[in-house]
């Protein structure tokens, strides 16, 4: 059987606060079992959830998708490389379209800063005579359609 953790060696492993860590337990992103006293015990896989957790963080994805994502994997036993590759697959096109949007802000971003004009109704290379405007408010261009704010009305 395996070592458990408490919750500061927990904390200490992962780099993440022990309030975090709570957090994380109480959204169902990590699980403890309890001692008699009440005390949290984690099992050493829950690092790698921990890690998974603040990684998907990092590059913008929500707690709850994440939730949803650790909740595909198998409760009843550790997550294997096949478990992971599974989930990895399946945030794959997501994630390749949040880089093409990175890179898209990357370098384009330089540009529209230091044309000068400061505004998106006068931009004549995005945005010429505000014909965006009547899509709503908000970024158009740099969205996916999916991801867009509706129409305003």
């Amino acid at each position: 059987m395996q070592e458990s953790l408490t919750i500061g060696q927990l904390a200490a492993r992962s780099g993440v606060a022990q309030s975090a860590l709570r957090y994380y337990e109480r959204l169902g992103l990590i699980r403890a079992d309890r001692t008699s006293g009440n005390q949290r015990r984690y099992a050493r896989t829950e690092l790698r959830r921990v890690a998974f957790v603040r990684i998907s963080q990092q590059v913008g994805i929500s707690l709850e998708e994440i939730r949803d994502a650790l909740d595909s994997l198998p409760a009843s036993r550790t997550p294997t490389a096949a478990d992971w590759a599974e989930l990895s697959t399946a945030w794959r096109a997501r994630l390749s379209e949040k880089i093409r949007l990175m890179i898209k802000l990357r370098d384009d971003l330089d540009g529209c800063v230091g044309c000068g004009c400061l505004s998106l109704q006068r931009c004549t290379l995005y945005n010429p005579e505000d014909k965006l405007s009547g899509e709503g408010p908000g970024a158009r261009l740099l969205l996916p359609p999916a991801e867009q704010a509706p129409p305003a009305g």
